[in-house]
């Protein structure tokens, strides 16, 4: 960056009459100083009413600030990973004033969203994809001739445990593309980073001198008129012999990376000189930047973890000692709820048998194991953000005798589809997955709903799934799974709780309440709006019968015996319906040749963010919306 145009003087910045991002290029430091603090401020006092990722926002301010400073989005690509991170970005890029319509239905996405912006370069809601995104950008570049442009990586220190993070290290490191990979690193991913890699980077940080007077001693070399960069090449190149010899390199460096930093993430002027000294090598370089997640609000920077995502007040200040966190956060399960419940629950079965050991991927909290661990201590397992990694560890567990439970989201799931079909379903190891989130989860929209696991999960030969539709029924589950099942076994279950004053009755396998002409199906938690549909349909005078299924695979034989006592078949359910049960049982029952009117209403596409009510109500399977269906089909 030109430091001649640091000198303009320009009044206490106001976004709403920038030309963003390119006027952030002509801000003074002092300019930028205040813009940050307002930033936090609005940050702070918009994402506390509208719920959504706040701790880690609040950690970027300058580091994004710095970005859009030093890089002309969109020609240079900037890719954010994990995108919840991407708040600032989105302010910067000229869509501050639609902050608080964040992750509601038709607003603003909480992750980044190419249909949003030409600023949201790639879709990014799971972790540890932007090297990988970031170097083909980079590629794709190089193939056309672009030289000028840069693709940028912005990675959190929790997706470095994630092994795509190295794949795309891997490859990328032994080009020469103009790829940048910025480290945030803030010693915390939802909560406290945990292994080998969270420590390597305490030991970076600890030993940070060097590196620092490094790039700094380079950046100014580099401003030298006429030999600057000659030099600097030079210099460089001697003192990489030298700390060979003395100094033990940085595996960013072994896999092929110039290493810079760390970074203090907010001193500007220190960004600024990091990020040009990255720009001049025109090679692939990491930068290390230490950041404080939570900056700027007491309360996030005390518990950076219990602020990583909050839920929606309807009445804040920005001076709040504290946000009332409930099991409305996707993040943390505290009140009672589905996964509390699956968590203690398992933990009860574990003191009673130490074959038990639970896995999880970075969401102890977030799938109720904090119960487990309290416990039993020895046998959790938080392998980071490493799915296909707890998928294949847990099949060894399992081949040693062991019981493992793999506590995973349903959207994260998705990510260990091979592990789950090679290592663990070929040998018929026994293992049991609680698929938390499943079905549709509202905020986050289509990068987080909880839709496919049942298409992919029942493409698995051997694979027995569940889904229970209250507490006890996960209960009863989850102890089938574990001792009476063999192979893999799902019990998938949604977010949040279950209906207060439920009249379902646990089942085992299913429940058959018979009717008249139209048959009914459904599992999991649409049961209750199934029964509340039937009632109404019953007083309309059309008497249904209810299938209620709770083991959904595979489907025994009774299902079809008692469908085809029927003439009219609706299922309904909260799964994408290419490979649903829906379509499972349609099979059945053409292959036994049943004649009768079939329809199934499950998801079609990716679903939109909006709360979970409405996007049942989108998908058509609210209680009026199964009442219409059922009517419909009924009268033909």
């Amino acid at each position: 960056m030109n430091r001649e145009r640091q000198n303009t003087a320009m009044p206490i910045p106001d976004l709403q009459y920038m030309k963003l991002p390119d006027d952030l290029q002509k801000l003074t430091l002092p300019q930028c100083v205040a813009l940050c603090e307002k930033i936090r401020k609005y940050l702070i006092d918009t994402v506390l009413q509208t719920g959504g990722h706040l701790s880690s926002n609040l950690g970027v301010v300058e580091l994004t600030l710095a970005l859009h400073r030093h890089f002309h989005s969109p020609k240079d690509r900037i890719v954010w990973d994990v995108g919840h991170q991407a708040y600032v970005h989105k302010i910067l890029t000229g869509r501050a004033g639609r902050l608080p319509e964040l992750r509601q239905e038709n607003g603003l996405a909480g992750f980044p969203k190419p249909s949003e912006s030409v600023h949201d370069t790639f879709i990014t809601g799971h972790s540890s994809t932007a090297v990988s995104a970031a170097f083909g950008m980079a590629e794709a570049m190089r193939l056309s001739g672009d030289t000028a442009h840069y693709a940028v990586a912005v990675v959190g220190d929790g997706a470095m445990t994630g092994g795509m993070f190295y794949e795309g290290l891997n490859n990328a490191g032994k080009t020469k593309t103009n790829l940048i990979v910025i480290l945030n690193d803030n010693n915390q991913a939802i909560s406290k980073n945990v292994g080998a890699i969270a420590k390597y980077l305490t030991r970076i940080r600890s030993s940070s001198d060097y590196v620092r007077a490094k790039w700094k001693v380079e950046s100014v070399i580099r401003k030298t008129p006429a030999i600057g960069d000659m030099l600097a090449v030079k210099l460089k190149n001697t003192k990489d012999r030298m700390r060979h010899n003395i100094v033990q390199s940085t595996i960013f460096e072994d896999l092929g990376f110039v290493y810079l930093g760390p970074v203090d993430g907010h001193d500007m002027e220190a960004l600024d000189d990091a990020l040009e000294v990255a720009k001049s090598y025109r090679r692939p370089v990491l930068v290390h930047v230490n950041t404080v997640k939570g900056k700027g609000y007491k309360p996030a920077e005390d518990n950076p973890g219990e602020y990583h995502g909050v839920p929606r007040c309807e009445s804040v200040h920005a001076d709040i000692a504290r946000v009332d966190l409930d099991a409305k956060d996707p993040e943390l399960s505290i009140d009672e709820c589905f996964s509390t419940v699956f968590g203690r629950h398992l933990n009860e079965l574990a003191k009673r048998d130490d074959r038990i050991c639970a896995v999880t991927a970075a969401m102890k909290y977030g799938t109720g194991l904090q119960f487990f661990y309290a416990d039993h201590h020895d046998r959790f397992y938080d392998v980071g953000i490493a799915e296909q990694h707890a998928v294949t560890f847990c099949a060894a567990l399992a081949s040693m005798g062991r019981l493992p439970v793999f506590a995973v989201y349903s959207t994260f799931l998705q990510r260990s589809f091979d592990q789950l079909l090679h290592d663990a379903a070929i040998a018929g190891y026994h293992l049991v997955l609680g698929v938390d989130r499943a079905g549709l989860v509202g905020e986050d929209g289509e990068t987080h709903q909880g839709i496919f696991d049942i298409p992919m999960l029942t493409a698995i030969p051997g694979c027995t799934v569940y889904s229970p539709a209250n507490y006890a029924e996960l209960k009863l589950c989850l102890g089938r799974a574990i001792y009476e099942e063999k192979g893999l076994v799902a019990v998938r279950y949604p977010r949040g709780k279950e209906k207060e004053h439920s009249a379902l009755k646990p089942a085992a396998a299913l429940t058959h309440e018979p009717g008249s002409e139209t048959l009914i199906v459904t599992y999991g938690r649409l049961s209750e709006q199934v029964y509340a549909a039937a009632e109404q349909l019953h007083q309309d005078g059309i008497p249904c019968g209810i299938l209620r299924l709770t083991k959904i695979y595979p489907l025994p034989d009774e299902v079809r015996q008692i469908a085809e006592q029927y003439s009219n078949i609706c299922v309904f359910e909260e799964s994408s319906c290419t490979g649903s049960i829906g379509e499972k049982l349609a099979a059945m029952l053409m292959l036994s040749d049943w004649r009768g009117n079939y329809r199934c209403h499950a998801i079609s596409g990716f679903v939109q963010q909006a709360s979970v009510n409405a996007c049942l109500a989108n998908c058509g399977l609210t209680e009026e919306e199964i009442c219409k269906a059922v009517k419909e089909l009924h009268n033909g």
